[in-house]
């Protein structure tokens, strides 16, 4: 990771560039909980981003006439 303030703007300017952020909220007396989806990706031993981008793929591929 950069150290320097100039090295830090450069990476935000890339990741708001490249990337689109959405807030995900879990209730938390409420499955699935975020501890519940943490264990299923640590289960996969994938992060948790990527389990759930996952599981919205393949939904989204599902749900394709």
């Amino acid at each position: 990771m950069p150290t320097t303030k100039a090295g830090q703007k450069a990476v935000n300017k890339y990741i708001a560039k490249s990337y689109d952020r959405v807030n995900l909220v879990l209730k938390k007396d409420t499955s699935p909980t975020k501890d519940e989806v943490q264990a299923a990706a640590d289960a996969e031993g994938v992060s948790l981003n990527a389990y759930i981008v996952a599981a919205i793929s393949q939904q989204l591929s599902k749900d394709k006439p």
